[in-house]
């Protein structure tokens, strides 16, 4: 199997951190974990200190973050994670599966919110589909990729929002993105915290204004002024 790096950006996340840390460990073994701290002011790295490799410290922005952990990650692969999300058991086999085809340059999972209301499946069933019609995805799917693709693309922009979406367009123009039918966990606090409904509604229309490339700072207005929330995290 290829090394595999994983780069978690954090910014207060206490009251998560050991819980996704170890049961993240548990799935994949010795594989090189990397927290990227954007400055949190609670005791986050302290938390974190015994159950990652590595807990560095960027500039409080998710591109940032995640471009300081590919830069320190010293693996041929890379496997971007939210601290608020499960991986399935199976998950390192699904990818390295999935990058035995050479022209394959990453990747992403399936996704699903633990929580039976339908306004949930809106997110990760009918959105999977509307998002390969788009051709859009998100980083709460885990995205995974090749490390010099990763170089080559220029790792994610520094943008006032989607730099994943960013992210995912230049990496599809490389090669092959697979899609992995395993389900990764994410957990539905900010989808709680803004309102299940009008964060699923506000997070489709603007990825459908996106897609008309609508430009990046009205789509940062937009979200700010509709989804900003008590949640955590970055």
């Amino acid at each position: 199997m290829p090394s595999i790096s994983i780069i978690v950006p954090v910014l207060n996340e206490a009251a998560v951190i050991e819980q996704f840390l170890q049961q993240l460990r548990a799935r994949v073994g010795a594989v090189e974990i990397l927290l990227v701290d954007g400055g949190s002011s609670d005791d986050t790295r302290e938390r974190a200190a015994n159950l990652c490799d590595r807990i560095l410290t960027a500039k409080s922005s998710r591109a940032l973050q995640m471009n300081v952990g590919a830069e320190a990650a010293s693996s041929d692969i890379l496997w971007f994670l939210h601290a608020d999300c499960e991986v399935p058991e199976s998950s390192l086999e699904e990818i390295e599966r999935a990058l035995r085809d050479p022209v394959t340059v990453g990747g992403f999972f399936r996704i699903r919110i633990p929580r039976p209301e339908l306004v949930y499946r809106l997110t990760d069933e009918f959105g999977h589909y509307a998002g390969l019609l788009l051709r859009m995805r998100f980083g709460d799917h885990g995205f995974f990729c090749r490390h010099a693709a990763f170089e080559k693309i220029g790792g994610y922009p520094d943008v006032p929002l989607m730099e994943d979406a960013e992210f995912f367009r230049k990496l599809r123009r490389l090669g092959r993105v697979a899609v992995i039918p395993a389900r990764l966990l994410v957990s539905p606090r900010r989808y709680e915290a803004v309102g299940p409904l009008r964060l699923t509604l506000t997070y489709g229309f603007i990825a459908i204004l996106y897609a008309a490339r609508t430009p990046l700072p009205i789509l940062g207005s937009i979200y700010r002024h509709t989804c900003i929330g008590p949640a955590q995290g970055v």
